[in-house]
């Protein structure tokens, strides 16, 4: 995951992101299961049905807000085009 944001331009470390796994995870939103993958015992994380309904407000926030940004951006490109 951490390799994953990287490719993304984020940049997190473990001590950042596994607390935020575990406190959601204690909240209910993810679930965790131990594998065994490449020889090492990897924890891998799926969101519970609450934490789908989280997510999927959240997301709906997000369009929001970019919507919004997209809007005003739209707005002066139009007046400034006259």
């Amino acid at each position: 995951m951490i390799e994953e944001l990287a490719g993304h331009g984020y940049r997190l470390s473990p001590g950042t992101l596994y607390p935020l796994l575990h406190g959601l995870e204690a909240k209910g939103l993810l679930r965790s299961r131990k594998r065994l993958q490449d020889g090492r015992i990897r924890r891998v994380y799926t969101a519970t049905g609450p934490g789908r309904k989280v997510l999927a407000a959240a997301r709906e926030r997000v369009r929001e807000l970019f919507g919004e940004l997209f809007e005003e951006e739209q707005q002066r490109n139009a007046s400034g085009s006259r």
